[in-house]
């Protein structure tokens, strides 16, 4: 049976990290992006991870430029926006794309867990996955849902 835990993902100094680096712990893993109407999430993203990261929470942040460019082209530029804006400190990995033949296969893997309600496609940026601590993903969040809409169901994967 395959689970989260059998892919690796680009960080963004280019090295691979195998997500069996995060076994055990819940992982709540999203396609970012830093000049949408709805990047403001990153603060209530970050709420969530100084709240439960000490708890095993991880929050796994993957750019992505596939809904209208709006994304930086430097994953620096990316990741300091990010800092300096959000306070961000959970990971953020390499540009991907999350729909499509170049689609990274760990999004093809979650949207083939979890389709959305008329598509498997990912319809735009911060879709939201929630993967158990034994790596099978249970929920799927539409980009409008608001971070702390979620955190009843990561307290009890926490609990």
């Amino acid at each position: 049976m395959t689970t989260i835990y059998d892919f690796s993902v680009k960080m963004t100094n280019g090295m691979e990290k195998s997500l069996l680096n995060f076994e055990g712990k819940p992982l709540l893993i999203v396609n970012t992006a830093s000049k949408c109407g709805l990047t403001p999430q990153f603060k209530g993203l970050q709420g969530l991870y100084e709240k439960y990261n000490k708890d095993g929470l991880e929050i796994l942040g993957f750019p992505c430029d596939q809904f209208n460019n709006q994304e930086f082209a430097n994953i620096e530029e990316t990741t300091q926006f990010c800092q300096v804006n959000y306070g961000v400190t959970f990971p953020i990995f390499a540009k991907v794309d999350v729909n499509g033949n170049n689609a990274d296969p760990l999004f093809t893997y979650l949207k083939n867990q979890k389709p959305g309600a008329l598509t498997k496609n990912i319809k735009w940026n911060f879709t939201k996955f929630l993967v158990d601590p034994t790596g099978q993903v249970i929920e799927r969040y539409a980009p409008t849902t608001e971070p702390s809409r979620i955190e009843k169901d990561i307290k009890r994967l926490l609990s």
